[in-house]
């Protein structure tokens, strides 16, 4: 068991630098020009054109239970799955039913041929932050591992890290919230067409 470790940790390759989770950075430049001289642009006198800007396009498809979600937009693709599924409670050993679901994740990895994965990990805000940090480390650490046995890619690249309860996606205040925010997400870049 101490050899397989140690060989999945040889093959990884991790990114160091610092980054957040995906959906919260800047995207895209405007992909069309506008001829602001055109004669069918209806503009009052002396008016100007605002520059143009993208609108990331975002499908958002979640199951029944909330269990598991997946993001679609113009450049990435992203699963979040949430830790109920995953892992027992207050743990980081993987269940029964994780390795499937990561499983299907490394298909679509696959399908979309992408190279840099990203795996953050979050938790609620129960108990003390640091015990949460380290928490959201490790069971990023543990569907990061999952991953690399199904991709089997010396050319894919890591990012993971645990972001504790930073980063909610819902109220901590109520279990249902809670629940949401004890999450794995595992993030790639689409590929462009």
């Amino acid at each position: 068991m101490v050899a397989t470790s140690i060989f999945s940790a040889a093959t990884a390759h991790a990114d160091e630098s610092p980054s957040v989770p995906p959906g919260t950075e800047a995207t895209a430049t405007a992909p069309v020009k506008v001829d602001p001289n055109d004669p069918d642009l209806k503009l009052p006198e002396g008016a100007t054109l605002a520059a143009a800007k993208v609108l990331d396009i975002k499908q958002v498809v979640e199951d029944q239970s909330g269990d598991e979600r997946r993001e679609d937009t113009n450049a990435d693709v992203k699963f979040a799955l949430q830790a109920e599924v995953l892992f027992g409670k207050d743990s980081a050993k993987l269940g029964a039913q994780a390795k499937a679901r990561i499983s299907a994740i490394a298909e679509e990895i696959k399908t979309q041929n992408a190279t840099k994965i990203r795996v953050f990990g979050f938790t609620d805000n129960l108990g003390s932050s640091a015990h949460g940090d380290v928490l959201s480390k490790q069971r990023a650490n543990a569907v990061q591992e999952v991953l690399d046995q199904e991709l089997n890619d010396s050319n894919v690249t890591y990012e993971v890290r645990g972001y504790g309860e930073q980063y909610p996606i819902a109220d901590n205040s109520t279990e249902a919230g809670r629940k949401k925010n004890r999450r794995v997400e595992v993030s790639f870049p689409r590929t462009e067409s």
